[in-house]
């Protein structure tokens, strides 16, 4: 292999010297070509990477390769940008998900060793240029990983005959904590490694394209919540410039970044619990991964919602040069066919594991929209209004309705807006939906809550952790979702013919698919509450 000879612009100096000189080092040590995948048994397969050969699985026809590193232990390089991962000679078993990031939720091992991704693939190094769909997990900017059963890419890939991607990056702390503010020459992109993970995980997609059977020249990223919001921040990086061409986005948007103030901020919060003076940096190289993550749990500085530290993109002027959707959409991503979605009631999702919120009184309802929208609009306004556009909802209804408008759907607004402004010439267009369907189990009542789109675009609503249910409903909606994906992963178009004719969204009528077991189109709906909301400005959580 040879080492790369330049660089997307916003890669700091260092970084592509560290690059450079593990890309030597890459190329001395390799004795095989790259691109030469082998057959080995009837039940395992071996692919030559960039790094060495790696044994996988097949399995229904699809060959499934998990644990595959594309970057090296981050532990080293902790708060800076990763380097390619150390070739090796023989065969790694390609079997088992590697670590997930160091997080203080999940069930999975975790480690500072976490740079890797997982493939399936209908066919090795046929030239059969499928579409690369690359997803993005979930958890916020904290938690998560590629390995979640509901994440499993074989039903895609029997389906659409595509490959599909997906990748642990650093998180939290390790992946966004803005050290730049008290030392720009060592830790200038510190707020954004883990961004930077991803770009270099795409990088590692690019290179390996044509040995699993992919198409370089067609990759989708695509992304539910946190993984959503991490797209609509590549779509601003130069560095990612691209390495991907259309965007699927599930209840994720990122309007605006943490502005160097306030990441600024929130890490010396991080140093003051740690016992770290800001000219001693050097002492967190060296913390156990457990108290930097006992640290992140100290109260944000944040006057729009009390919780832990925040944790996100920042920008940092130089690996992300602008906010993600404001004031405009992105220039670089204007090209890029993106679809944008939400379901209908997100915060049944979290707010829904109260029983005292699906029991709510009038009395009891203002304090807790106050407490829970995000929003500083008078609450009698809102309550006033929501009685006036939906006269039959009880309390508890309105309480849901109200917070998923405050807090989770106004992002797709924001971006949906941004893109259909761009004037930019042969701009791709934008496609909106709402999951209205909610799903059948604990008697129907968290609807369409956060996080249930992704057995559906997936196909996987018999995976474990699916709350879809298995019935026909189900399956019938996870076939038109995930081929709505499919034809958007091929052409760039989610239409197909098991839809309604799906218009791309305009300013002028705010097309949006309404998926459910009898799926339609609809000019604005929810146009009352957008326009309720659209009276204060809006704001991204961790921007101040």
């Amino acid at each position: 292999m040879s080492a790369p000879s330049s660089f997307p612009e916003g890669v700091p100096a260092t970084t592509r010297r560290d690059f450079l000189r593990a890309g030597a080092s890459l190329a001395a040590a390799l004795a095989w070509p790259v691109w030469a995948p082998a057959a080995s048994g009837a039940d395992s397969v071996i692919v030559r990477t960039r790094s060495g050969r790696v044994r996988g699985t097949l399995d229904r026809g699809v060959h499934v390769f998990k644990g595959l590193a594309y970057g090296a232990d981050t532990a080293a390089r902790r708060f800076r940008p990763a380097v390619p991962e150390a070739p090796w000679r023989g065969v790694r078993d390609a079997i088992a998900f590697g670590a997930a990031a160091p997080q203080s939720k999940g069930k999975e091992a975790i480690s500072e060793d976490c740079l890797f991704l997982n493939v399936w693939t209908p066919g090795l190094g046929d030239g059969g240029k499928r579409p690369i769909l690359v997803y993005i997990h979930g958890g916020g900017y904290n938690n998560g990983s590629g390995s979640d059963p509901l994440y499993d890419g074989g039903n895609l890939c029997r389906r659409g005959d595509v490959v599909v991607v997906t990748v642990n990056h650093r998180l939290n702390a390790f992946g966004y904590l803005h050290l730049g503010g008290f030392d720009a020459a060592q830790y200038a992109g510190s707020g954004n490694v883990g961004q930077l993970d991803l770009i270099q995980a795409l990088q590692w997609v690019k290179q390996h394209a044509h040995a699993f059977g992919g198409d370089a020249g067609n990759v989708t990223v695509f992304g539910q919540s946190g993984g959503g919001a991490k797209i609509a921040t590549l779509m601003a990086m130069p560095a990612a410039a691209g390495l991907f061409h259309r965007a699927w986005t599930m209840s994720g948007q990122q309007v605006t970044a943490a502005g160097p103030r306030a990441a600024t901020q929130r890490a010396q919060v991080l140093l003051d619990a740690l016992g770290v003076p800001s000219d001693r940096l050097d002492r967190l190289l060296t913390l156990p991964p457990e108290k930097l993550l006992e640290a992140a749990q100290a109260r944000d500085p944040s006057r729009v919602e009390s919780s832990a530290l925040y944790f996100g993109p920042v920008l940092d002027g130089t690996t992300l040069p602008r906010h993600p959707f404001w004031p405009d959409a992105p220039v670089q991503s204007a090209r890029i066919p993106m679809v944008i979605g939400n379901t209908r009631d997100e915060t049944r999702a979290f707010l829904g594991n109260d029983p005292k919120n699906f029991a709510l009184s009038w009395d009891d309802l203002p304090a807790k929209l106050e407490r829970e929208q995000f929003v500083d609009l008078p609450v009698a306004d809102v309550v006033a209004e929501y009685r006036r556009l939906y006269p039959h909802y009880t309390p508890s209804q309105m309480f849901f309705a109200a917070t998923t408008a405050g807090r989770s759907w106004r992002g797709a607004i924001e971006e949906c807006e941004a893109r259909a402004r761009q004037t930019v010439p042969a701009a791709a267009p934008t496609w909106a939906y709402q999951l209205d369907w909610g799903s059948p189990l604990d008697g129907g009542k968290f609807g369409a809550f956060h996080t249930l789109d992704i057995a559906l675009v997936f196909d996987n609503v018999r995976q474990p952790g699916s709350r879809t249910g298995d019935g026909m409903e189900a399956q019938a909606l996870a076939a038109a979702m995930s081929a709505a994906l499919l034809a958007f992963a091929r052409s760039g178009n989610p239409n197909h013919a098991g839809l309604p004719a799906w218009a791309p969204y305009s300013l002028e009528r705010r097309e949006t698919m309404l998926f459910d077991a009898t799926s339609t189109l609809a000019n604005d709906p929810r146009g009352g509450e957008r326009r309720l909301y659209q009276r204060v400005p809006f704001v991204q959580r961790g921007t101040m």
